[in-house]
């Protein structure tokens, strides 16, 4: 038998599909979002280098990914095991440690990238 093969446009539907309901459902993406705002803005504002801008969307976009995987991961273990179970938590506990892993990078990232810029920015504030 020959696999179903969906169209290119039904597959970009199904992704974007899969991202809105993760923004809609999940608070944490909300959260990223306007951080992400906040830090495009913030970079836009103090003109970074396209280096410095190159570290900061793959730092937001690693952030969105291991958050989705999170989400598709929850779904997936509430599906099939509704009852707790250990290794529902071991899976679920996992999934929501690489989103933070990965969070927690895109901070020292942006603290990297905007410490110097910012502290230029204060100082001719100041002067």
């Amino acid at each position: 038998m020959k696999p179903h093969r969906q169209s290119l446009y039904r597959a970009f539907g199904c992704a974007i599909r899969g991202i809105l309901t993760a923004v809609q459902t999940e608070r944490n993406m909300k959260i990223h979002i306007a951080a992400a705002l906040i830090v495009f803005i913030a970079a836009a504002l103090l003109q970074l280098d396209r280096v410095s801008w190159l570290f900061l969307v793959l730092a937001i976009a690693l952030v969105f990914i291991a958050e989705l995987v999170n989400t598709a991961v929850e779904a997936i273990i509430d599906l099939i095991s509704p009852e707790e179970h250990v290794l529902a938590r071991v899976a679920k506990d996992t999934a929501a440690g690489a989103a933070l892993v990965a969070a927690v990078f895109a901070v020292v990232i942006g603290i990297l990238v905007f410490y110097e810029p910012v502290w230029e920015w204060i100082q001719s504030m100041t002067s």
